[in-house]
């Protein structure tokens, strides 16, 4: 079965599913009146998305009755597709009780969504859950353990916000023992994928030596790299280890500093 939902609440595609959704072909960027169009015709992802624009007042006034009709109309046809065990659809229920859209709110019930979607590898669903266990919050018990397990799975497949939280809980110690060098290699992976934050906090770390050898100008290098994506700390970290380094140290992090720049946002862009 194809996915659901390409990209939620970013580029919206259109994508059929059999006779309960007609194929439609529109734009990368269709207008409320092709997504109200193609709603009315029984696309479920449709129907989420006009109940998003009427909630949110995008592309037509804002209306909390219309967006509650077209969520209502959206779960339906998601509960049938989750039930069939479809994992986009069984996250997007998840949600849709999580936060009261077109059912009744119950968080008891958005997680047991989720979690059917996470357990079919479902990105977005893995990394959510870590994020529920780790915060804790209504109907759901904080447990760092958890949290771990799940941030670890979506890490495995490459989901670079859990990488950074999974170094993050290994830096911590939290939910697992504290160990610096993991933490600097997951830092890493999302470093490497453009996290920002796992930028700087790599950079810090090779900056005090934490989980690896001391290196200023490989800190420099990554500091460097945060700070061009406006991260304050990164540009001040970046210029008080500056006054540290050797002529030589500098042009050579500099250089560095324009591999990994090439590197990640020529890949990535």
């Amino acid at each position: 079965m194809k996915s659901l939902l390409q990209t939620l609440l970013a580029i919206f595609v259109l994508i059929g599913m059999s006779s309960l959704m007609p194929v439609v072909s529109y734009g990368a960027d269709p207008t409320f009146e092709e997504i109200l169009d193609q709603a009315t015709h029984g696309n479920a992802d449709a129907q989420y998305k006009l109940g998003d624009m009427y909630k949110y007042g995008e592309g037509t006034p804002a209306n909390d009755k219309e967006s509650f009709k077209w969520y209502t109309e959206a779960a339906k046809l998601y509960r049938d597709l989750a039930e069939q065990g479809d994992a986009d659809a069984q996250y997007l229920l998840g949600d849709m009780y999580r936060f009261g859209e077109g059912v009744a709110q119950d968080i008891d019930e958005g997680v047991k969504w989720y979690r059917k979607a996470a357990e079919q590898g479902h990105l977005r669903a893995l990394y959510l859950l870590g994020w529920m266990y780790q915060h804790g919050g209504s109907r759901v018990v904080k447990d760092d353990r958890e949290a771990v397990k799940w941030y670890r799975k979506a890490a495995a497949q490459g989901h670079s916000e859990a990488q950074y939280m999974l170094g993050w809980m290994y830096q911590n110690g939290k939910g697992i023992v504290q160990d610096l060098k993991e933490a600097a290699t997951w830092f890493r992976k999302a470093a490497e994928q453009g996290h920002t934050q796992a930028q700087f906090n790599l950079g810090w770390m090779y900056d005090q030596g934490e989980g690896v050898l001391q290196d200023y100008v490989t800190a420099y290098a990554w500091y460097n790299l945060a700070a061009s994506q406006k991260h304050d700390g990164a540009k001040y970290n970046r210029d008080f280890i500056l006054a540290k380094m050797i002529p030589d140290q500098i042009e050579t992090a500099q250089k560095l500093s324009r591999v990994l720049y090439d590197k990640i946002y020529k890949q990535t862009n």
